[in-house]
């Protein structure tokens, strides 16, 4: 059965997905494929070769680096191993075309890739941890936001989740307790959200328009006053929860308010 080494200076996905979609057309081929991943140093070069030329293998490999692939280039030769170079040629003609010099960076596009599915977990669990749901699972959020209706918990929590923050939000809502699991968070993972009377009414009355419903108690300026107050009081049982003001400012500054507290409370400091 033929060998096929894949040497890669990162995680050896691009060689990999390259081979497996050509492989496709050799069907009734069988092939052992080893895979040689993060191979950043000559002296691990030199084994990789070494290793293949023992097994009769040949190489399929994509090093970003210029110095390590010129080497695995004239060590193979040397040892009169096989190479296929699947990166070489391209960065040289991105180069060309592009004028510009490659980052030369090992492992780049599996961090952008890690990335975007970090944000993709933490908006799926934004919308799975909304307005309370799943409240025993609090423990799982970086952030925690609370506050009463419209104090804007849940565009904050996809605004945070689009950054890779892992956020859940859970209301405040006028006589009737938080969850137990809310006030067992660590320090620094809840932040209390809060409007005056008078904004948070009028944002109420254009929800319900908008809804094309009546207001009832909901906008009622006695009502939200009562509810703000009765939030107050909960934010008080931890004398450790910051109270951020959302009136009046965008999501993005309210965000960068959210995240600077996290960031100091990491960094082990007081609010």
């Amino acid at each position: 059965m033929p060998i096929i080494y894949i040497v890669s200076d990162g995680t050896g996905r691009t060689a990999t997905q390259a081979l497996s979609a050509a492989l496709t057309q050799f069907p009734s081929q069988e092939v052992e494929i080893i895979l040689h991943k993060e191979v950043r140093s000559k002296a691990m070069i030199l084994s990789a070769v070494e290793s293949a030329l023992a097994q009769e293998a040949f190489i399929v490999h994509t090093m970003v680096s210029n110095e390590l692939r010129e080497y695995m280039i004239n060590c193979s030769r040397t040892f009169n191993v096989e190479t296929i170079d699947l990166m070489g040629p391209l960065l040289g003609r991105l180069s060309e075309k592009l004028t510009r010099t490659p980052s030369e960076k090992p492992g780049l596009f599996s961090e952008l890739n890690k990335e975007y599915f970090q944000r993709i977990d933490a908006m799926q669990f934004a919308f799975q941890h909304d307005d309370g749901l799943r409240y025993e699972e609090l423990n799982k959020a970086e952030i925690v936001l609370v506050g009463v209706s419209r104090t804007f918990k849940t565009p904050l929590s996809i605004y945070l989740a689009f950054k890779g923050w892992f956020v859940a939000n859970v209301p405040i809502v006028l006589g009737i307790e938080p969850p137990e699991e809310l006030f067992s968070l660590p320090e620094g993972r809840v932040i209390c959200l809060t409007n005056n009377a008078t904004n948070l009414s009028t944002l109420r009355h254009s929800r319900l328009e908008r809804l094309g419903r009546g207001s009832g108690d909901y906008a009622n300026p006695g009502f939200v006053q009562k509810e703000l107050s009765y939030a107050h009081s909960v934010f008080n049982r931890q004398r450790n929860w910051p109270v951020v003001k959302v009136t009046n400012k965008p999501i993005e500054e309210i965000a960068s308010e959210i995240l600077a507290i996290i960031n100091v409370n990491k960094n082990g400091d007081t609010v």
